[in-house]
């Protein structure tokens, strides 16, 4: 396993002491962030994540090995590489590390990797789940079925807006995956805070979020659980011109005839180039808050 993995000094540091550390997705920073911005955005995670009493570590492949922390010269480096490296989920992994190449996590990736270091705390930006139309196409997120296997917490403002959300939660409940949510009765919609989607459980407190997962662990249920945690109102986006816009993308992909792993990514760039600057200022500051709340619960993690 160690000619794989890949420690940052601050992260081997804390494991070797036993101190908190919150896995960060590099798919939402370094993909759907330009350079220099995404490198600025990953360093403000980590400050607000040490702020808050833990250590980040974000999650990537880097020359044929799987880096659990970065220095800041090597996320300036994997910054620059932005739109050059390898989208990597669980199937990825070893072909890119064979090939000695760089890959940008998914969440499901990331999942993958904080469960076989023993990171119980994940951070992102949202969910991959099904993809509307996926009653004929069959797209459905690894992220979903990830969480479903992996003993971790994913903390995350839902599932991408481009989805089918209230097929996405049907498929969690399938799974019978823990859905809670963070301060909120309603599923968050990504970069907007309404989805009118009811979530089955609400926690008001990190405490309450540890104790459930401390219980889940001791009755030997073998599943990941998902926070979901709404942005703030000041930064999200109006949820009836996102959906506007979401819908013209999708007429737009089907013109262009893209399909399969590609769809995420065009629609996504679609969104971005169509809501303006605010839907980027949205992304930012949405991985900030999750990663706070993220550090906050892995400190109650380790403390109890």
């Amino acid at each position: 396993m160690e000619q794989y993995i890949e420690y940052s000094e601050e992260v081997l540091d804390a494991l070797h002491n036993h101190r908190p550390i919150v896995a960060i997705e590099t798919g939402g920073t370094f993909a759907g962030i330009p350079y220099p911005e995404n490198v600025e955005t990953a360093k403000k995670v980590m400050d607000e994540i040490r702020k808050s009493g833990a250590v980040p570590a974000y999650i990537s492949i880097m020359k044929g090995k799987i880096k659990v922390g970065m220095s800041d010269d090597e996320l300036d480096d994997y910054g620059k590489r932005r739109g050059k490296m390898a989208k990597a989920s669980r199937r990825e992994i070893p072909l890119i590390l064979a090939k000695g190449e760089y890959g940008v996590m998914t969440l499901a990736a990331t999942m993958v990797v904080a469960d076989i270091v023993n990171i119980p705390v994940v951070s992102g930006g949202g969910m991959g789940g099904v993809h509307r139309g996926a009653e004929v196409t069959m797209d459905i997120s690894s992220d979903l079925e990830e969480i479903a296997v992996r003993n971790v917490i994913v903390v995350c403002s839902g599932a991408k807006s481009i989805l089918d959300l209230n097929l996405t939660m049907e498929y969690l409940e399938t799974k019978s995956v823990p859905v809670m949510g963070y301060k909120t009765d309603e599923m968050p919609a990504y970069m907007a805070i309404e989805s009118g989607i009811k979530l089955p459980c609400r926690m008001d407190s990190v405490e309450e979020v540890a104790e459930a997962y401390n219980i889940k662990n001791e009755l030997q249920i073998e599943t990941g659980m998902i926070l979901m945690n709404p942005i703030s109102a000041e930064y999200a986006v109006d949820a009836t011109q996102m959906n506007r816009v979401i819908d013209e993308a999708i007429e737009r992909s089907k013109a262009d005839n893209v399909k399969g792993k590609a769809i995420t990514e065009y629609l996504m760039k679609y969104v971005k180039e169509n809501m303006g600057a605010e839907s980027m200022d949205a992304q930012k500051n949405m991985i900030i808050e999750n990663a706070v709340l993220a550090a906050k619960l892995s400190v109650q993690l380790l403390n109890r």
